[in-house]
């Protein structure tokens, strides 16, 4: 889809981004889609209902983006942010994921939970929303300087974990060569994606749940439905744009920053720009939008500085249309269905919890550079090892929070180190002689 101009191209984008997050809500409400839900019943009842809808998600997504890369319309390559960057910030997924699980479970759902139980009336998440935010824009923001909270707290004793790899790091890549890598992405994704599918549809009370295999089926779906409009998003800079020419920011642009357009005149490069690396050869003028689709921790960051801005239109993006589109869709549903209630805080605890929970996710989200959607849907489709480690992080830190919690509610006078080391023990990761305390 090639544009003449700026406008008529970034329209697109956002109103396409902002139909598919409407659905997104709607759904999402209407089904319970929860991935801390997901946790929380195969935790502590044994239900993985929801669990297999997530999975669902996110082999529906895998085949989805699998598929249209192998067709060459869609492009993770060049994503944003960049999944398969060849930088392996294992330790970032990992620990981010981490403090994601925790924070997620503290703060009663995700990113995308928060936006969904905004839209249904709930306004601790909306305290949770703008600790998430105002976190999420300075870690990526300068918050003196040009020190953002990333730089500060972070960079200079984690990153130097990052593992150098000789290419990009989605398994395709990793397993096959670069070379090799294209062939090997679609038979991994799909005999990936087949798998997942089968474990998820072997149960027969997940087979009978309607809701389940709906939130699944459309989170997965959306999240390739923006795959492919961000991939096939292209501008044609022949005609002038105030004197300036617009270009894709695949190559040039800092992962962190706030929009997937630049202009030459912002990187200086208006004599490259004709061959700039990921342009079709065979039309050297046309550029295109970088590839992404949902993720929501960012986003929220986004969204507080699109508002501190004045709401300016020049400063909407992808992002900032992917909150509106899922709150609104949540607030359509729960009026249709008259679900809509205000909810405030039972107790100061639960109000700690919330906040404590917010600060988690908004420091987690961006170290690991996504989310429950953002890193285990959207990211997993693109193989990207990164991806693999945080949904795994994210699933331990929820699952061992809540283990810990229920010790400490069962046992009063329990410590939290008997607390962990039982949980741990719970969830199989320490041998059977250390627990503390009996099972529960």
């Amino acid at each position: 889809m090639v544009f003449e101009n700026f406008a008529a191209a970034q329209g697109y984008l956002l109103w396409g981004t902002f139909l598919l997050a409407l659905v997104l809500g709607v759904v999402a409400n209407k089904t319970n889609f929860c991935t801390m839900g997901a946790v929380s019943d195969w935790v502590n009842m044994g239900d993985t209902g929801r669990m297999r809808a997530w999975l669902l998600a996110i082999a529906v997504a895998l085949l989805g983006v699998t598929v249209l890369e192998a067709m060459h319309l869609a492009d993770p390559d060049h994503a944003f942010p960049p999944y398969r960057m060849s930088q392996l910030i294992w330790a970032e997924n990992l620990l981010g994921g981490l403090l994601f699980g925790i924070g997620m479970t503290l703060g009663s759902g995700c990113g995308n939970k928060t936006l969904i139980r905004i839209g249904g009336g709930n306004l601790k998440s909306v305290m949770v929303f703008l600790i998430i935010g105002g976190i999420a824009y300075y870690m990526v923001n300068p918050i003196r300087g040009d020190q953002t909270l990333m730089s500060l707290l972070f960079i200079d004793w984690i990153r130097p974990l990052a593992i150098n790899l000789s290419g990009p790091q989605d398994l395709g890549s990793f397993i096959a060569g670069p070379e090799a890598a294209g062939t090997a992405r679609l038979v991994i994704g799909l005999l990936l994606a087949l798998l997942v599918l089968g474990i998820v549809f072997k149960s027969a009370d997940f087979r009978r749940g309607f809701d389940n295999i709906l939130g699944g089926l459309v989170v997965g779906l959306t999240v390739v439905g923006a795959w492919y409009i961000t991939s096939n998003l292209m501008l044609s800079y022949e005609s002038e744009f105030e004197g300036e020419m617009v270009v894709s920011t695949r190559e040039f642009v800092d992962p962190t920053s706030t929009t997937g357009w630049a202009t030459i005149a912002d990187m200086g490069m208006a004599d490259e720009a004709p061959v700039l690396e990921g342009w079709d050869a065979s039309r050297p003028n046309v550029a295109s939008q970088s590839p992404q689709s949902f993720t929501f921790i960012n986003p929220m960051g986004q969204s507080l500085g699109y508002a501190g801005g004045g709401f300016e239109r020049s400063e909407l993006n992808f992002g900032v249309m992917a909150v509106l589109g899922v709150i609104l869709g949540s607030f359509l549903w729960a009026i249709l269905s008259k679900g809509f209630r205000i909810e405030w805080f039972s107790s100061g605890r639960d109000f700690a919890n919330h906040l404590v929970g917010g600060i988690l996710m908004g420091f987690g989200g961006v170290l690991a550079m996504g989310c429950t959607i953002g890193q285990a849907v959207t990211g997993v489709s693109s193989l990207a090892i990164g991806s693999f480690i945080t949904f795994f992080a994210i699933v331990l830190g929820s699952a061992l929070t809540m283990k810990i919690q229920y010790y400490r509610m069962v046992y009063e006078e329990a410590s939290f180190p008997a607390a962990l080391v039982s949980s741990l023990v719970d969830l199989h990761l320490l041998p059977k002689g250390l627990r503390k305390l009996e099972a529960v």
